[in-house]
Formats: C-alpha cells, structure tokens, sequence
C-alpha cells in the first residue's frame, strides 16, 4: 500500500507541476484541510483552496514552473497514510521567478478503494 499512496502523491505532485488545476484538484476530498506558509490562514475546504489558486493565477500570474518531489516516504495507519516528503518547487508570477524549498505532509485516506488526500501542510525549509 505504500507504493499506491506514493503512486497517488506523486500523480498529484506531477498536475501541480503541470498547472493541470481540475486535475491537481481530482485527488483532494471536498473536506479537506490546507496550511501553506504563504497563506495567513487555514483554507479549511477545497473549495476554498480553489478560490484561493484561482485568485492567485487571475491577480497575481500564479504558474508552476518546476515541483521536484524527495524523500519520499509514506506510512500507512489503516484507512489513512502520511505522506512526507521535500520539494523544490519554482514559481513565476508578476513579480518574477521565485524558487522554494520546503517539507509537506499529505494524509490520505482510503474510500471506495481509491486514496483521497484531505490534509496538506505545506512549509518552508530553514538554512
């Protein structure tokens, strides 16, 4: 199962990296909860993520340019698994090219056979 839960994450790291939004959107449950280092509050659905992402690209030019995913692992808790890895992801907007390095952790949960992200925390890696 841990290689289905990476197989998950990674297919959704892939649709951020692609600006594919309805698909990067696919793989979170409507109820999910987000904490980003960017954002001064907890998006406490996905539709509010989405509102947010869409705000992002409409004022602000908002596109991923590069998300690599490391160390990768993922540890599995019955019906639900963590997710941790590193990314290193660039970004252009108006302002320019910014480039981060950063740890998240996505929890999974298992329904109707399918894994279903409904946590992430995003944030940033020191020195």
């Amino acid at each position: 199962m841990r290689n289905e839960v990476c197989a998950v994450a990674t297919a959704l790291i892939a649709a951020f990296e692609a600006n594919d939004r309805d698909e990067y959107f696919s793989f979170f449950a409507p109820e999910a909860r987000f904490i980003f280092q960017t954002v001064p509050f907890v998006m406490q659905s996905r539709a509010i993520y989405e509102a947010e992402y869409d705000r992002w690209v409409r004022e602000d030019g908002f596109e991923v340019l590069q998300c690599d995913s490391t160390h990768q692992q993922a540890d599995i808790y019955g019906d639900s698994a963590v997710f941790t890895h590193q990314t290193f992801t660039r970004i252009r907007t108006k302002a320019g090219e910014s480039a981060f390095q950063e740890r998240e952790t996505i929890i999974f949960t298992r329904r109707d056979g399918k894994w279903m992200a409904v946590h992430e925390h995003l944030s940033l890696m020191q020195g």
